[in-house]
């Protein structure tokens, strides 16, 4: 909830080691917002980014999406110097297939805010991942969305993200396969939760998400080879 100029959320015992990690990468000059400890009824204290979340201007234009592939950059190169303390503990949702650097793993348009600032909020599911896997999945919600999309502007709109990124050849190339992997782990964990009722996932399965997601991995796979052909990975 927002309070004044801040942000109330729920503390876990993530929040620790996901709060020094974001402290790093303001004091490498990234724009994220800032911890402020923790309130009286033990709630972490966000700084409040004011502005339209991404996902109510959708789509983007091709500067705005190279944009978000340049935030992207940033916030991997800033954090790829960052060493976690041992006994650090993570909370995310979808096991990452490598441990390169913390990341955001969710970098989407619902957690971008865009106006004077541009800022991806809520940090709470940061832990170990790659670059390829976090960039796979921002790609595919900022480009490709639920598969509803043209499959020519979806795809211009793939290069122009991957493009700000200054992705090299084998990312351009490696690319495609990930996020068809990294949609599917999407789809699998709201199917997982629904069989379970594990929370909140199963209610978001019901909603609409279960039915978005296995058409967005429909997408994925259907157009791979366009995909492919627009990064020109070798």
């Amino acid at each position: 909830m927002r309070l004044g100029e801040t942000v109330r959320k729920s503390w876990s015992e993530a929040t620790p080691s996901v709060t020094r990690f974001v402290r790093a990468l303001r004091a490498a000059g990234v724009d994220v917002p800032e911890p402020r400890g923790r309130d009286e009824q033990g709630r972490q204290v966000v700084e409040f980014v004011p502005g339209t979340p991404a996902i109510e201007r959708m789509p983007l234009d091709a500067d705005e999406l190279r944009r978000v592939g340049s935030m992207i950059r940033e916030i991997h190169d800033a954090g790829a110097p960052y060493t976690p303390e041992a006994d650090a503990v993570w909370r995310t949702a979808i096991p990452a297939p490598a441990a390169e650097l913390v990341c955001h793993n969710d970098l989407a348009p619902w957690n971008l805010i865009t106006g004077d600032r541009w800022v991806f909020i809520d940090w709470d599911a940061a832990a170990p991942s790659t670059r390829l896997w976090d960039l796979a999945y921002a790609a595919q919600a900022f480009a490709l969305s639920g598969g509803e999309r043209d499959p020519e502007s979806a795809a211009r709109d793939l290069a122009a993200i991957v493009d700000g990124y200054r992705a090299d050849d084998v990312m351009r190339r490696d690319l495609p396969q990930a996020m068809e992997e990294r949609t599917a782990a999407m789809l699998a964990l709201l199917e997982g939760a629904h069989a379970t009722g594990d929370e909140p996932w199963a209610s978001m399965y019901a909603n609409g998400h279960g039915e978005h997601w296995a058409k967005a991995l429909a997408f994925v796979r259907e157009h791979r080879a366009r995909w492919a052909r627009s990064l020109g990975g070798v």
